[in-house]
């Protein structure tokens, strides 16, 4: 399960996008969130990622 929390971040002349992703714990019942700084079109694919 996934939540797409996409914000636009600019520094200097990069633009780099923040990502949020809710996890499921392995062997218990519930979740963790997972945030990276990335850029924009790699955002999809992170979030897609398992």
């Amino acid at each position: 399960m996934a939540k797409k929390s996409v914000a636009s971040l600019q520094t200097g002349s990069k633009r780099l996008t923040k990502a949020i992703k809710m996890v499921k714990k392995d062997g218990a019942n519930s979740y963790s969130f997972v945030e990276t700084i990335i850029a924009p079109d790699l955002a999809n694919d992170w979030l897609n990622k398992k």
